[in-house]
C-alpha cells in the first residue's frame, strides 16, 4: 500500500514539476516581443537588445530545464522508493 502511494505522490510531483515548463515560455515569448519591439524603435542598438534578449532567455530557459529533469527523475529514478 505504502508504494502505491508514493508512486501517486511522485506522479503527481512529475506533473506539477512539468507544468514549471510553462512560465519560461511565457517568459520567452515575453522577452522576444520586447526585443523585436525595441529593435523596431532604435536599429542601431539590435546588438546590445539581442545579446541581452539571448542572456535572459537562456536564464529562464534553466528553470524549465530543472523542472524537467525533476519530473525525469520522480518518473524514472525514484529515490523515494528505497525508503520504504
Amino acid at each position: 500500500m505504502e508504494k502505491a502511494i508514493v508512486l501517486a505522490a511522485s506522479a503527481i510531483g512529475a506533473g506539477l514539476a512539468a507544468i514549471a515548463g510553462i512560465g519560461p515560455g511565457i517568459g520567452e515569448g515575453f522577452a522576444v516581443g520586447k526585443a523585436c519591439e525595441a529593435i523596431g524603435r532604435q536599429p542601431e542598438s539590435s546588438g546590445a537588445v539581442t545579446r541581452t534578449m539571448f542572456i535572459g532567455c537562456a536564464v529562464a530557459e534553466s528553470t524549465g530545464i530543472y523542472g524537467l529533469v525533476i519530473a525525469l527523475i520522480l518518473l524514472f529514478a525514484n529515490p523515494f522508493l528505497g525508503k520504504l
